[in-house]
């Protein structure tokens, strides 16, 4: 697989221990006027210090922070560890809509309201994804096609998913996603 998304790291961490189902993402300004598209069903979680704010999440997943950010790989590598596969797409067309969601992420309540309210569509999507762990993790060169304010990568080379987990059950993951869905009954697809 060569398809990767950029999400900050604390929260790539809070997927890759369960700790949360879900992708809120409006989109980054080299994806132009028609913002984030959920383009791909499956996808490596690319994780980024690029606009990482620690203040930007809540209490306990700055505390998270502050105990991974050191493990962080060094400049010029990207660490790949966890893939994920979505389970659901919505397009959130209402604030209301979005703090429905409040207790299943680690964003605070003001990011939120910032990228709903930036750009011209006042709307965010939300991804229901299941996160896989991979039994090594694979470490690649930064490359400077990577950079940028855009969700979306395309790997320079193929990255082998086999011997993946899921990093919840079966059980646990039906729940939390059941919760989800629940919340989010009655917003559309996009």
């Amino acid at each position: 697989m060569r398809i990767a998304f950029k999400e900050w790291a604390v929260v790539v961490d809070a997927l890759a221990r369960g700790a949360q189902i879900l992708i809120l993402r409006k989109g980054g300004i080299a994806e132009g006027a028609g913002g984030f598209r959920p383009e791909h069903e499956e996808f490596w979680l690319f994780p980024t210090q690029f606009h990482q704010q620690r203040d930007s999440v809540l209490p306990a997943a700055q505390s998270r922070y502050d105990e991974i950010a050191p493990h962080f790989p060094e400049a010029g590598v990207v660490r790949l560890a966890h893939f994920a596969r979505v389970t659901g797409t919505y397009r959130l067309e209402s604030l209301e809509a979005a703090q429905r969601l409040r207790p299943m992420h680690i964003w605070s309540d003001e990011v939120i309201a910032q990228r709903f309210d930036w750009g011209a569509d006042r709307s965010i999507h939300a991804l229901l994804v299941r996160v896989f762990q991979i039994p090594s993790p694979v470490e690649l060169p930064m490359s400077a096609t990577y950079g940028g304010c855009k969700s979306w990568v395309t790997l320079e080379r193929d990255v082998d998913t086999e011997g993946a987990s899921p990093v919840l059950d079966e059980g646990t993951f039906a729940e939390r996603s059941a919760q989800a869905r629940e919340a989010l009954a009655g917003v559309g697809a996009p």
